[in-house]
């Protein structure tokens, strides 16, 4: 199985992601193939001292940078490198895909080279928050801004799919993110959702105040992109900040130095599982293919376990197992399930 990395996108490509593919290779003898320049791949590829056997390089001409408008790059940029990654799973010379370049162009690419996963009627991006020892799966968080009922019904038939297929959780006890855990709470849009998951076969628990999300009463939270993106940052934030102040404080005398000292290895276990590194990336569900979408500004261990996540994704049957999964769209979705990667170009990926 080889999963194709996209070489160039990120913040930090293409060191760190040709890094994390030799670490990716040497500690879980994943098989990469790196997207990109074949000049700036070696040359990378060189300072980390023999090459893997298992690490092949696709020649990619172009690449599409984090501040290009997505749709409008992909299209005209044919040789890009996400372009050629997505190309290597349509050929089948590659199970997944893992990229941490410009979100937007990663689901555009998706979506033109390898179409949606049949009655699909709007992809979805997840993001794990460590909340609890295999995480909650909090989606849409970015692809899809406003919503439709049917598509947030279809994000928790998608990630209750994905978590008992790829996290091995039966029955995956799905949540409505909302104000308030009454069935009255919300706006029209959360209102009708909590109806209609009523009627589905998920392990539905009903609404979930945020204040309740660490406690881990779902395994699945689902919410429209625009409140998903704005919770995840914020927690990403808050995380930054106490680790921060915890920093300042520890530093601050001497004898909280010592303290510091001996509590080190506890508060480095707690700094790497609310670490983003430690996740890999976001799973782009709904497309007809593996991607796996890492943070722009992720490094050699963040795409070793991005690496490992699509492996891991791509080998535990869980697209097989999404085509059977969703229901038909309904009429208010009729009408976006024809329409292709165009509703990117209006806005609508945010992450």
């Amino acid at each position: 199985m080889i999963i194709a990395l996209d070489a160039m996108g990120g913040d930090l490509a293409p060191a760190e992601l040709v890094s994390g593919a030799v670490l990716a290779k040497r500690e879980f003898g994943i098989d990469v193939a790196l997207v990109g320049s074949p000049g700036a791949i070696r040359e990378e590829l060189s300072k980390l001292g023999e090459k893997p056997s298992a690490i092949e390089i696709v020649e990619a001409a172009e690449v599409i940078q984090m501040d290009e408008p997505p749709v409008q790059a992909v299209r005209q940029k044919k040789q890009a490198s996400i372009n050629v990654a997505m190309g290597q799973i349509k050929s089948g010379s590659a199970a997944a895909v893992v990229s941490a370049g410009n979100t937007g162009a990663v689901m555009a690419s998706a979506l033109l080279n390898l179409g949606r996963v049949k009655g699909t009627e709007r992809p979805a991006l997840g993001a794990m928050a460590p909340f609890t020892e295999k995480g909650i799966l909090i989606l849409d968080v970015g692809a899809n801004v406003d919503c439709k009922p049917s598509w947030l019904v279809q994000f928790a038939q998608m990630g209750s799919v994905y978590m008992e297929k790829v996290l091995g959780i039966a029955r995956p006890r799905v949540g409505l993110l909302n104000i308030g855990e009454e069935e009255t709470k919300g706006n029209e849009l959360t209102q009708e959702v909590y109806r209609r998951l009523q009627e589905t076969n998920l392990e539905f628990v009903g609404n979930v105040e945020p204040d309740r999300v660490p406690s881990g009463v779902a395994d699945v939270l689902v919410t429209d992109g625009f409140t998903g993106n704005v919770a995840v940052k914020v927690t990403e934030g808050v995380a930054d900040f106490i680790f921060s102040q915890l920093r300042e404080t520890l530093t601050s005398r001497l004898h909280y130095k010592a303290a510091a000292a001996v509590l080190r290895p506890a508060l480095m276990q707690m700094r790497s599982k609310m670490d983003y590194a430690e996740y890999g990336g976001a799973p782009l569900l709904g497309v007809n293919g593996v991607v796996i979408i890492a943070h722009g500004r992720a490094d050699s261990q963040a795409i070793k376990s991005g690496l490992r996540l699509a492996q891991e994704a791509a080998s535990s049957g869980m697209l097989e197992a999404l085509r059977g999964a969703l229901v038909s769209p309904d009429r208010d979705g009729a009408k976006e399930n024809r329409e292709t990667a165009g509703a990117t170009s209006r806005g609508e990926t945010t992450a």
